[in-house]
C-alpha cells in the first residue's frame, strides 16, 4: 500500500447541511497493510450496525475538520491525537443524511483499540489484501428517492460488510494507495457525488 498518492491528491470539497469527518486509519502488520473500522451500535439513529470509519459531526470547538477526525477517534476507539499521523486526504462525500463528511487517511499504531463510546459495539482491523481480493466485492444498483439509480460498493471480509458512504471512501482510497480498481458494474444514472 502505497499512501504517496494520497498526500499528493488534490481533494474535492463538497457541502452539506452538516459537517463531520472521519479517519482511514493505516495499520502496518508483518502480514501487510491493514485498516481501522468501527461496527456502529444497533441503537443509533443513523446508519445503525454499519461499518465505519472513526469519526463524527464537527463541533463548534473544533478548530478545523482534521481536529474533528481525530477528536472522534480518540473518543470512539482511544487513538489519542498524538498517535496518529495525517498523511492527506480524499474527496469529501455526500451523505443521504445532508452531511458533508471530510476522510482523512493516516498511519496508526499496531495495538489494541477498544470501543470508547456507545455509538461503537465494535472494532474490525481488515487487511487490505482481503478488501483487495475481488472475491470480496460486489456492486449494485439500487434507486435513490432524488438521487437517481446510485451505484453501491460492498466489501465483504472476515464476517463484516462495508458499504454504503463508507464504501465510497475506500473504493477511492484503495484506487489512490493501492493497483485495485473496481471491476466495471452496472450503470448507474448519479454521477459520483450522489449520496451514500
Amino acid at each position: 500500500m502505497d499512501l504517496g498518492p494520497v498526500v499528493e491528491y488534490d481533494s474535492a470539497t463538497v457541502s452539506g447541511e452538516r459537517e463531520a469527518a472521519v479517519l482511514a486509519g493505516i495499520v502496518e502488520r508483518p502480514a501487510g497493510p491493514h485498516i481501522l473500522f468501527t461496527k456502529r451500535s444497533e441503537d443509533l439513529e443513523d446508519h445503525p450496525g454499519q461499518m465505519s470509519f472513526p469519526g463524527g459531526g464537527r463541533e463548534p470547538f473544533d478548530a478545523d475538520l482534521q481536529e474533528t477526525a481525530l477528536r472522534e477517534a480518540r473518543e470512539e476507539v482511544g487513538l489519542s491525537p498524538s498517535e496518529a499521523t495525517v498523511v492527506g486526504r480524499i474527496d469529501d462525500i455526500l451523505t443521504v443524511t445532508d452531511y458533508s463528511i471530510r476522510p482523512f487517511v493516516g498511519r496508526i499504531p499496531d495495538r489494541t483499540y477498544e470501543p470508547g463510546d456507545a455509538e461503537v459495539a465494535e472494532i474490525a482491523v481488515l487487511p487490505v489484501a482481503e478488501l483487495i481480493n475481488l472475491d470480496n466485492y460486489e456492486t449494485e444498483c439500487r434507486e435513490h428517492p432524488s438521487h437517481g439509480s446510485v451505484r453501491l460498493h460492498y466489501f465483504h471480509v472476515d464476517g463484516y460488510t462495508v458499504w454504503g458512504a463508507t464504501a465510497r471512501m475506500l473504493v477511492q482510497l484503495l484506487e489512490l494507495a493501492t493497483d485495485w480498481e473496481p471491476p466495471s458494474g452496472p450503470e448507474c444514472q448519479a454521477g459520483p457525488n450522489s449520496p451514500a
